[in-house]
């Protein structure tokens, strides 16, 4: 770094910053840039992306915020994903439940049935029984 080239002070940077972001804003850009992002906003001022994010992250907010998508905003959107979620899992779950209970309950009966079915069978053979026509 030659004696020209001395480093800027974060107070200035984010100065420099700002007016990045009201150029690009008012149109005026010196890059030619019109949407803003982290991106832009670092090559109108001359700076790496990471310089933003790392050194000046109320800037990279400013700049998310004015995009629509701050990361509060993004974070409470997935939080209520979330909570809507669990709360879908939750009653899925519920409903497992009551479809087993009622699966075993149908299967006792199945049983139940089976046997009872078997029983008539084997009483149909015994030559005491005598069948019913069926009418017609």
């Amino acid at each position: 770094m030659g004696v020209s080239e001395e480093r800027k002070t974060a107070g200035v940077r984010d100065r420099e910053l700002r007016l990045a972001i009201t150029r690009i804003e008012k149109g005026r850009s010196k890059a030619n840039e019109s949407n803003l992002t982290i991106a832009a906003v670092a090559r109108e001022a001359g700076v790496s992306t990471a310089l933003i994010h790392n050194c000046h992250p109320d800037i990279a907010e400013l700049i998310r915020q004015s995009q629509g998508r701050s990361s509060r905003a993004q974070r409470d959107a997935k939080q209520l994903e979330l909570k809507a979620e669990r709360e879908k899992t939750r009653e899925l779950r519920l409903e497992i439940t009551l479809l087993k209970s009622k699966v075993a309950t149908l299967a006792s009966i199945n049983e139940v049935l089976l046997d009872e079915n078997r029983t008539l069978k084997s009483r149909l053979g015994d030559p005491k029984v005598v069948g019913i026509p069926k009418r017609s």
